[in-house]
């Protein structure tokens, strides 16, 4: 009778299963998967990607004894179905269900969290050597993609791995790709290993070397063919890159075949020292609108199983794509502009860019300390570069933005996507750091549009300053603003008032303009009259109008999807406190001292009251309020 997924309550019970059992179960896996994220959206394509890898981990490790560090994690999903979470597989990515990643707090098979890339081989490491310290035997493996390996930190572990010489398995999950496909001579170089050392002659080595065993001396045939195998694999693969850097390297191997991960992988893990496993696998699978468009299935909407149309229809104008368009215009009149973007050509909207200007855009991989400094070089020789990331990926660079960018006041612009709250990715994908972590940089001017057509003033505007300037807007669609007419250059440091009221000033961020203006609305039917001001600028801020509101109307409250620790709100109360105003009432609303956990958007702002009832509810709290006396 065949396995069902069902029976499968924890990795050990495919402990005794055969080849045919495990790729009765892959099968069953793709289903379940394809089934789930068609109703949840989620990460399909590098999911499915991986299924008969995670098999075969699960097969020969023995977790949660044994670890599997996964890199960026986003692939975990046949991984979260053999460790016991099938019941809550349905609520992937919701609020209160599954995450989409790793998480240490969700299941004891998941010994390290991640969200983005690069992390994995540092973080197996040290799993590696705090065994070797208490002397216990557990086994570690690090799964990490071709496209992570771009980025600097995984050379970091994988330099670090080779130098300490522990015992440590590192699974390298070739598929080409990252989100869009690999750039860089390291994908070059793993390109030419797998054009040149295929799973092919792996398998005729195999077909060999059980024909050999059976003559007399067989056993030493194959002992000479392996050495003469070694000296060819030596000039074959030029540089011989992971065995320079002190790994044992195993492959490449096909990842989809089940039989022969698991025979290399329990050679692997007995292994002295740091082992490389190179797969090379397919994203998507099984699954062939996911394996035709991997791009599109990397993250995706939910869809329609039989043909892989997508549901979720958007209704406007995103701001990623109002961006590309604009840049692409600025582009026209200006050849010092130049894009760099970290493996983000579609998810930045730069990717009409490049097709345009394929000379002046740079896809430096998952590398995003890199993109930044690399764009301080391109601007102090006299280009005008726009590093197009999201914001929660810029943190990354946070050195590199004090030392490189901003200490030699060159001017870059950095076009921050996805700021604020993006919803079911979680907390590792929310953008909720960069108000405050921008902020307090000197020569830094911070802008945050409230629509799509201001969007387009703030870029001219950037571009036309001679120091770094960032300007942080939301994921998806915008408001449906005119974008007819020239775009202008603001004044720096200048709000603007959108509606007047003597009992209260709203000074909303961003797109929060348009929540603000609908709760003065609604507080205007209370009797309760209301001021909304954008402030456009984060830093440098209007301290002219926040102090004269401050004297004239004398109750302030101020909203951001953002982490109040640092953030507009708290630039507000410092101006207030240092100008001799600090009993002036205040209420600052955003983003507490807590991570934002995965969960439908409007869920998740209405829990910081980022929404119209929300901030009508601490207008009156705020108005309610005993007034300071003295």
């Amino acid at each position: 009778m065949t396995i069902s997924l069902d029976d499968i309550e924890s990795p050990r019970d495919l402990k005794g299963l055969g080849t045919s059992d495990l790729e009765a179960l892959a099968a069953q896996m793709r289903e379940r998967i394809i089934e789930t994220v068609s109703n949840t959206g989620g990460h399909l394509a590098s999911n499915l990607g991986v299924v008969e890898l995670t098999l075969a981990l699960h097969a020969v490790l023995d977790s949660p004894h044994d670890k599997i560090i996964w890199d960026v994690s986003h692939q975990c999903y046949t991984h979260k179905l053999l460790t016991g979470r099938q019941d809550g597989f349905a609520q992937l990515r919701q609020y209160q269900g599954l995450a989409g990643f790793t998480k240490r707090d969700e299941s004891e098979h998941d010994p390290f969290g991640a969200g983005h890339g690069s992390t994995s081989i540092s973080a197996a490491l040290g799993f590696a050597k705090a065994r070797d310290l208490r002397r216990s035997d557990e086994r570690i493996v690090a799964v990490i993609g071709d496209g992570a390996l771009t980025g600097g930190l995984a050379f970091e572990g994988l330099n670090a791995a080779g130098h300490l010489g522990a015992d440590l398995t590192v699974v390298l999950n070739d598929n080409e790709m990252s989100i869009a496909r690999n750039v860089g001579a390291l994908s070059a170089h793993l390109a030419m290993l797998r054009a040149n050392v295929t799973p092919t002659i792996r398998r005729a080595r195999h077909d060999l070397t059980r024909m050999l065993e059976r003559l007399p001396m067989g056993q030493s045939m194959v002992l000479a063919m392996d050495r003469f195998r070694d000296g060819v694999k030596g000039m074959v693969i030029p540089g011989m890159l992971f065995e320079n850097l002190g790994f044992t390297y195993l492959g490449p191997i096909d990842g989809h075949d089940i039989a022969d991960l698991t025979e290399m992988l329990e050679q692997a893990v007995r292994i002295p020292g740091p082992v490389l496993v190179h797969a090379f696998t397919t994203k998507g699978k099984g699954y062939e609108p996911a394996e035709r468009d991997p791009r599109s299935f990397h993250s995706t909407p939910p869809f329609e199983t039989r043909t892989g149309r997508k549901l979720r229809k958007r209704r406007g104008r995103t701001y990623s794509a109002v961006f590309g368009e604009m840049l692409c215009e600025l582009a026209e009149d200006d050849d010092r502009i130049v894009v760099i973007t970290a493996a983000m050509l579609d998810g930045t909207g730069v990717e009409g860019f490049n097709q345009r200007y394929p000379e002046r855009t740079f896809d430096v991989g998952l590398a995003e300390e890199h993109a930044v400094t690399f764009a301080a070089g391109l601007a102090a020789a006299g280009m005008r570069p726009v590093v197009a990331v999201y914001s929660t990926f810029l943190q990354r660079s946070y050195d590199q933005m004090i030392h490189d960018v901003c200490l030699q006041n060159l001017p870059v612009v950095f076009a921050l996507d996805r700021g604020g709250v993006v919803g079911d990715d979680g907390p590792t994908h929310h953008g909720v750091f960069d108000i405050a972590y921008m902020r307090h940089i000197p020569n830094m001017t911070s802008m945050a549009p409230r629509d799509e057509g201001e969007l387009r003033d703030m870029m001219v505007t950037a571009l036309s300053l001679e120091g770094p300037a960032s300007l942080r807007y939301p994921r998806g669609e915008g408001v449906g603003a005119e974008l007819r007419g020239e775009p202008k250059v603001l004044e720096i440091g200048k709000a603007e008032v959108m509606r007047e009221g003597g009992d209260v000033a709203i000074l909303a961020l961003g797109p929060m303009v348009y929540t603000a203006l609908e709760a003065a609305e609604a507080l205007a039917e209370e009797g309760i009259e209301a001021t909304v001001v954008n402030p456009r600028f984060i830093k440098p801020m209007d301290e002219e109008l926040v102090l004269s509101l401050a004297w004239e109307v004398g109750a302030l409250v101020t909203a951001e999807e953002g982490v109040l620790a640092g953030g507009f709100g708290s630039a507000v109360a410092e101006l207030l406190a240092d100008a001799g105003l600090g009993g002036t009432r205040l209420r600052r609303l955003g983003i507490g001292d807590a991570f934002v956990p995965s969960g439908d958007r409007e869920v998740l702002l209405a829990q910081c009251d980022l929404t119209r009832e929300g901030m009508v509810g601490a207008v009156r709290e705020l108005l309610d309020a005993i007034p300071p006396t003295g």
